[in-house]
């Protein structure tokens, strides 16, 4: 029998809470995570340490790989597995840490130019109108080319510093079409402030557009990380995904066909970025009804 949204299963599964894109990719960072966080439990991270395991071993499944090593070796004697287990939360924590700083900058700047706009939201306008054509990558290589002893949190706060002009001018145009509407000049008559008419009133209206910008900003923070570490210039001392692809295009793994090098840390960023544009989409479709697809009776 047909299920369709007449049906009472169909509507308790018809609501935006059960959105299939945000579950699904919910559901694959989840994964991410839980091979983080449960990874150490049961596999020995130390072996992400160089010359700690035989070198140049293939996946296990290939003729010369061994279960010691799952997903086989590299050519400065680190387990695969580990790198990758260790690497994958490194690399996530590096998108949150500086998507939610720029969230954070964003919310405060677009609420104070959309509410009160004049010259205070002329300034903020220009300002970060002007920081988005600055070529944001080049610059950060040119800044991280000069940082000795590059970390997570360093690396993070690097990209912070481009990561606010896309929410302000996001939240300063829902601020804007807000402001006029009839709670909000109820407020202004109740006598409220402007941080409680902010806050608290205009607020939860935007959760998810904040969400849907967060997750985006986690996504372009992560980019531009693994594209700053695949030239080299991420921290040293600590594994991560990009990193490790950057030993493998300095180690000739693509000319010597050691495809596990290069392609498990792809395979992880691949599922991190349709995690996260599928919670985008997701929470997108959550706050814009119209976007949702019109199911069949």
């Amino acid at each position: 029998m047909a299920l369709t949204t007449a049906s009472p299963l169909g509507k308790a599964l018809d609501t935006p809470r059960l959105n299939s894109k945000l579950l699904i990719g919910l559901g694959l960072i989840t994964f991410i995570l839980l091979l983080s966080f449960l990874g150490p439990v049961v596999w020995d991270v130390r072996l992400a340490r160089a010359a700690s395991t035989p070198l140049n071993l293939p996946p296990a499944w290939v003729v010369g790989g061994t279960w010691a090593h799952p997903l086989g070796t590299e050519s400065m004697g680190r387990d695969m597995l580990s790198l990758v287990i260790t690497g994958a939360p490194a690399s996530l924590r590096v998108g949150f840490i500086a998507a939610g700083i720029g969230m954070l900058v964003g919310i405060l700047l677009g609420f104070t130019a959309g509410f009160l706009g004049g010259w205070i939201d002329a300034v903020i306008r220009t300002v970060a109108d002007a920081v988005l054509t600055i070529p944001a990558l080049a610059v950060l290589i040119v800044i991280a080319a000069f940082v000795r002893a590059l970390t997570v949190e360093h690396m993070a706060l690097l990209l912070a510093l481009f990561a606010w002009p896309g929410p302000t001018r996001l939240i300063r145009a829902q601020v804007l079409t807000l402001r006029e509407r009839g709670y909000v000049r109820m407020a202004r008559l109740s006598g409220a402030s402007t941080g409680s008419i902010m806050f608290k009133e205009m607020m939860p209206n935007l959760l998810p557009y904040l969400a849907a910008s967060l997750v985006g900003n986690v996504s372009a923070a992560i980019l531009a990380a693994t594209s700053l570490e695949a030239l080299g210039l991420g921290p040293a001392r600590i594994p991560t995904l990009g990193m490790t692809i950057f030993h493998a295009i300095r180690g000739a793994a693509i000319l010597r066909d050691m495809w596990w090098w290069w392609g498990f840390p792809i395979i992880v960023l691949v599922i991190i970025f349709i995690g996260l544009f599928l919670v985008a989409i997701g929470l997108d479709e959550i706050a814009n009804p119209r976007l949702r697809k019109a199911k069949p009776a």
